[in-house]
């Protein structure tokens, strides 16, 4: 039987025999919405066969087969400092200063608390925002310290060490800084976490085995034929986007201690989760669909049901509601200018 003659059977089946129920819940920092999804359209990159949006004859049974990774597009060179998102201190210099000087005095750590800050130069030549290069000249500098992330909101003291960092950067290049006010960039700070607790989800299913536990090797092997690849932590299995160096557009996870057991493969595992960062996920990567074609794919494979965090099995009743919430809240992140998948909305929401 073909995957896609599967897929529209299981989907089918799906509709037919679950009942359940599905739930948006937002939480600070890290809303999680939990849902399953419908027979997904056939659009799923990961997942296409030849011939799988057209009638065509029979194909071969390839789902043994490793699905080939769509190309890499090199990942887009925007400006690090940006001022939807930074408190930014400008720092006047009287000459040109050489590259080499400017690294010479950086602070040995970019860092104020938990808020990353940047500084930058402006090239004499290409007169363009750069961080300082070796053999390069600059005529300006600036510093641009985030207001919030997953961390939350930037404080009073995370402000100050900023401040006392940049300050002394500016007194080794010689430099005069000029900063915001600081009870303007708290005021800042707070609205935009406000804005970003409101706006940040994930969603996700659990996969949990009908019958037998699984290895971390099954897992894997299940995976890796719908393009999955290790991730950079320990019983986490991310897929891939298109773009270098991007966040993956899904993550696939189990339990951390059986990946870092001494026999992984003895391990008895009998759930995963399968999710996707919304604002972290550029929408025309279509990590909806893909994340709903993935989890019909592999609880098809792994004969596994779709659960909520309670373990209640979920149907497809609720789709168009969420998927008109999922289209809200990427035109609210948009009319702010931090478009999920964005430099911008990557920064914010990490």
């Amino acid at each position: 039987m073909s995957l896609s003659l599967a897929l529209a059977l299981f989907g089918a089946a799906v509709l037919a025999a679950l009942a359940g129920h599905s739930y948006w819940q937002t939480r600070r920092r890290e809303a999680r919405r939990v849902v399953v999804a419908p027979p997904a359209e056939p659009r799923e990159p990961v997942l296409r066969e030849p011939g799988f949006d057209t009638p065509a004859d029979p194909a071969p049974d390839e789902s043994d087969q490793p699905v080939a990774e769509p190309p890499r597009t090199p990942r887009r060179n925007v400006p690090r400092i940006d001022a939807l998102i930074d408190a930014v201190a400008t720092l006047s210099v009287e000459v040109q200063i050489s590259g080499d000087m400017a690294l010479m005095h950086l602070p040995p750590t970019r860092r104020a608390g938990s808020k990353p800050f940047f500084i930058e130069g402006l090239n004499v030549q290409t007169r363009e925002w750069e961080p300082p290069a070796a053999g390069q000249r600059y005529v300006e500098f600036q510093a641009g310290v985030q207001l919030a992330n997953r961390g939350g909101a930037l404080n009073e003291i995370e402000y100050s060490e900023f401040v006392q960092k940049v300050q002394a950067f500016a007194e080794g290049i010689g430099a005069l800084p000029d900063f915001p006010d600081m009870l303007e960039v708290v005021a800042r700070a707070r609205e935009l976490d406000t804005f970003a607790s409101e706006h940040d989800a994930q969603l996700a299913v659990h996969l949990r085995s009908r019958s037998v536990a699984w290895s971390v090797g099954y897992i894997q092997q299940h995976a890796a034929r719908h393009g999955f690849v290790p991730g950079m932590v320990p019983g986490r299995l991310v897929l891939p986007g298109a773009e270098e160096g991007a966040p993956p557009v899904l993550t696939l996870a189990f339990d951390s201690q059986a990946a870092l057991s001494d026999d992984p493969n003895q391990a008895a595992l009998r759930d995963v989760t399968l999710a996707f960062d919304v604002p972290q996920t550029d929408p025309l990567a279509e990590p909806f669909i893909t994340w709903q074609a993935s989890a019909q794919a592999l609880s098809l494979g792994m004969d596994a049901a779709i659960v909520d965090d309670n373990g209640a099995p979920l149907s497809a009743e609720s789709f168009g509601s969420i998927g008109a919430e999922l289209k809200r809240l990427y035109d609210e992140l948009a009319a702010r200018d931090l478009a999920a998948g964005s430099a911008a909305a990557r920064r914010l929401f990490s």
